[in-house]
């Protein structure tokens, strides 16, 4: 497998890919990834993405648990506003933008969790079907959990 930044692709349709990547960039529509069972990179759509996660491991720790919400954080921190992110498919991704704006396809975040195994996440826009900022992202995520809890 060629070096590059070890990703994991959510695919809209459900699909994951597991590789790496050396040309992605949000403002390109296609990029490639290399698999990690190998053989010729593919070819990805931007616009097929849900999120790209940028991972630290493939197989991250399965005896982890992880911060699920927010624990104590201050609405703002050095990797930007307070984020809470539901997607269509019910999954909840909590943690910090400094490039979010509803205007644009997509932005970066970091996790909440600084120990998780994702070190940052691209997130289409328009997989959302809510995006909450400062204390509104404290309470979608206290909301979601509690949904979940019940």
């Amino acid at each position: 497998m060629s070096d590059g930044n070890r990703v994991v692709a959510h695919l809209l349709d459900g699909k994951l890919i597991k590789g790496t990547t050396q040309d992605f960039f949000p403002n390109r529509s296609t990029f490639h990834i290399a698999p990690l069972e190998g053989g010729l990179p593919l070819e990805v759509r931007t616009r097929q993405l849900k999120a790209m996660f940028f991972v630290r491991q493939f197989a991250g720790d399965t005896a982890r648990r992880d911060v699920r919400g927010f624990i104590e954080a201050p609405s703002e921190t050095a990797q930007g506003r307070k984020l809470a992110v539901r997607f269509k498919d019910g999954e909840l991704l909590c943690g910090y933008s400094l490039a979010f704006s509803p205007d644009r396809d997509g932005f970066f975040m970091s996790p909440s969790d600084a120990g998780a195994n994702n070190l940052r996440v691209f997130v289409l826009t328009a997989s959302a079907a809510e995006i909450k900022s400062g204390p509104a992202a404290e309470e979608l995520a206290q909301k979601v959990l509690a949904e979940r809890a019940a």
